[in-house]
């Protein structure tokens, strides 16, 4: 057994019923997908599209595998992402779902998608505010071609542990508002606080692959 594919195996046993891991394989070689694909792994994270089309070329003999987009959504990029990605965990905008919808229906496609929420102040980050995301939520949750499945947030910098728990503990109440079943919240610094407070997928990367490769020149 690898490595990699021991640490998985640790996670495993340490995961609540419950809870899902997403392998944020972002910057790792197919080679490692392949080998946790091995263990059972399914569901892997990419964040950028020209990096996760070649792998997923490259691992097409697994037709098993589900693929989360967990980066951020640009507008230029939608039709790419809803043709190889039947997750996208980073909705932001009502333009962004609304583009989504449309070029959903053109492509055939039916992806589940998260809505990112920003639940504490951080310029780094978008997402939906709690209010805004109720006042949109009767036309989002009816957009066609997308399966309106949960929420997804991230911790800003900074938060101690009792904080993040408190963040984790309202993206569940607010998922929980809105009849929406999915959390993706948490990594591989604080994925049990997240599991513990009601998330259903937990993006580890770190944690699993160990460090990230040198990016080459």
């Amino acid at each position: 057994m690898t490595e990699i594919q021991t640490r998985w195996q640790q996670l495993q046993q340490r995961l609540p019923q419950g809870v899902n891991l997403l392998a944020v394989s972002k910057m790792q070689p197919a080679s490692a997908v392949r080998e946790l694909a091995a263990c059972g792994q399914i569901d892997f994270g990419e964040s950028r599209v020209q990096e996760a089309l070649p792998k997923q070329q490259a691992l097409a003999d697994l037709t098993d595998l589900r693929w989360h987009f967990i980066g951020r959504l640009q507008a230029n990029k939608v039709r790419a992402v809803v043709k190889a990605f039947s997750w996208i965990h980073s909705i932001d905008s009502m333009a962004l779902a609304e583009r989504s919808s449309r070029i959903a229906l053109e492509e055939g496609c039916c992806p589940s998608v998260l809505f990112q929420v920003k639940l504490r102040p951080d310029p780094s980050k978008g997402g939906w505010d709690p209010q805004s995301l109720k006042e949109a939520w009767p036309v989002l949750r009816q957009l066609p071609g997308l399966k309106a499945s949960g929420l997804m947030t991230m911790a800003p910098l900074g938060l101690d542990s009792i904080e993040r728990q408190g963040l984790f503990r309202d993206c569940r109440d607010l998922a929980d508002q809105l009849s929406l079943s999915q959390c993706s919240m948490g990594m591989s610094g604080d994925w049990p606080q997240a599991a513990a407070a009601g998330a259903t997928w937990v993006r580890v990367g770190s944690a699993l692959f160990g460090a990230r490769p040198p990016v080459s020149s």
